[in-house]
């Protein structure tokens, strides 16, 4: 009988998420090795709860039914971005920390991206526009066009997602030395 070895690839779930008040995006990637896939992408409109406190606890239990369904392993959250309107960046704020304690509640660890590293990780661009972020994620995880969602809150959760596969799966560098110079330095006995 022939000797056979299996090796399994570990799988990964990531659920990105880009916080809002109006409308909540998310995205759940499966990882394979190398290799992502999408598994779902929708979005949670807020904007029917009169009541700021009442869309933060919809967005609450929308994140941990989230969870619940799709048990991933690690959070993509886009951070708010600075602007100019600071009662808006406080409730997008409140909006991410929500989102967050939701996560944290199911011990699932949370990693936090700016919108222009997201956009950069997928599009090679910072500034490209929500519409690119779509197009560049339709393309590479070949997504139908009809599974594309008027909402593009659904894409910037499912680009934090990639984005962050694309930044836990580098190759750690190195810690050896950098040049000849300093591995003669710290390996004396070992030059002849």
């Amino acid at each position: 009988m022939p000797y056979t070895t299996t090796t399994t690839q570990a799988e990964r779930i990531i659920i990105g998420i880009d916080p809002g008040t109006n409308v909540m995006g998310y995205g759940i990637l499966r990882v394979m090795g190398k290799q992502a896939s999408m598994i779902a992408m929708g979005v949670i409109k807020l904007n029917k709860f009169e009541s700021h406190y009442l869309r933060l606890r919809r967005i609450f239990d929308g994140v941990r039914s989230l969870i619940n369904q799709y048990l991933p392993d690690e959070m993509a959250i886009e951070a708010p971005f600075f602007g100019k309107n600071v009662q808006s960046m406080l409730k997008l704020g409140r909006a991410q920390g929500v989102a967050m304690a939701a996560a944290l509640t199911h011990d699932v660890p949370i990693t936090e991206y700016e919108p222009r590293k997201i956009k950069m990780a997928i599009t090679g661009n910072g500034a490209a526009s929500k519409e690119q972020v779509q197009e560049m994620l339709r393309r590479i995880l070949a997504i139908p066009k009809e599974q594309l969602l008027p909402e593009l809150d659904a894409t910037d959760a499912l680009a934090a997602a990639l984005c962050h596969f694309y930044e836990t799966s580098r190759p750690i560098p190195s810690s050896g030395p950098k040049s000849w110079k300093e591995f003669i330095a710290k390996n004396p006995g070992r030059i002849r």
